[in-house]
């Protein structure tokens, strides 16, 4: 069966799609706004199975890969929620210090697919460090819609506080060089451009279409940024004129990429909004913007 694409629906249906992921609208909300799309026998129910994520098909590193070690630890976040747990992942291979790359997951918490993308970095040559901002409400809870759910409940005060702890510890690990960067994806995206106005070490940051900070923090940015856009996705790209501007007057280092075509999530290879070009050519660039800035050992 060939797997399905943005291509096979409707773009006002991917709109109301991405309203349901951001939690813009309700499960109940997305179904009787998609019935009418629902044809030939297909149901609404249908239409958000296809497009909800399959984690199995798209794995690219199995969990127990012979060439990595894999462990999930809880580091202290005293401003943050007490402790945050991480899925580390990280060569099984040689003995020298390697530097450090954050990956942070999208509004659903540390899922099957994120620890897939911390594993595929950790092959790279880095401690690959993935913290679950859903830690303080049991963890990823295994389903996509409850995760969603547990997310709106998020004191993100708090959660940032989680993911600054967290790049501190990744900073001073015993098995790491002291060099750290960071890469996410939509809420990832987000964190990843605050930690790059809260972090002035940081080796270098990588958001995928990330919401931005306010233009102030824009001075603040001291490391380098390669920021990948989808290019239907208004909700993200309508502030990125103002903080690029921001940056180009603070003389922040920066590249940004905006692919045609493709819809927001286009690198999440679980859903039919991936574009495997466009996904790949920004994975690409990304690691040679890593290696460049970060280079492992």
């Amino acid at each position: 069966m060939n797997r399905l694409t943005a291509a096979d629906f409707d773009q006002e249906l991917l709109i109301l799609f991405d309203a349901y992921v951001h939690g813009d609208i309700d499960r109940r909300g997305f179904l009787d706004r998609a019935g009418k799309f629902a044809v030939g026998g297909l149901t609404a129910a249908g239409l958000l199975a296809a497009l909800s994520p399959n984690f199995a098909a798209a794995q690219v590193v199995a969990k127990d890969d012979p060439r990595l070690l894999i462990v999930t630890e809880e580091v202290p976040s005293p401003q943050g929620n007490g402790t945050i747990k991480v899925y580390v992942a990280k060569p099984a291979s040689g003995i020298q210090k390697l530097p450090g790359v954050m990956v942070v997951h999208e509004n659903r918490g540390l899922n099957p697919h994120i620890e897939d993308v911390t594993r595929r970095l950790a092959l790279e040559g880095y401690v690959a460090f993935a913290p679950d901002a859903l830690t303080s409400l049991g963890g990823y809870p295994g389903d996509e819609d409850r995760a969603r759910a547990l997310f709106a409940q998020l004191d993100q005060s708090k959660t940032r506080q989680d993911f600054l702890a967290a790049a501190d510890v990744l900073q001073k690990r015993p098995d790491g060089s002291g060099r750290i960067g960071v890469v996410g994806f939509c809420y990832g995206g987000g964190i990843a451009h605050m930690l790059s106005t809260q972090r002035p070490d940081l080796a270098a940051a990588v958001p995928f279409y990330g919401n931005h900070p306010p233009v102030e923090d824009a001075a603040k940015v001291k490391s380098p940024l390669m920021i990948h856009f989808a290019d239907v996705d208004e909700r993200i790209n309508a502030a990125w004129p103002a903080y690029s501007a921001a940056l180009q007057a603070a003389g922040v280092a920066y590249i940004a990429h905006r692919y045609p075509g493709t819809q927001h999530g286009f690198h999440n290879d679980t859903t039919p909004r991936y574009d495997a070009a466009a996904a790949k050519l920004a994975w690409k660039r990304t690691l040679a913007f890593f290696k460049e800035h970060l280079p492992p050992a």
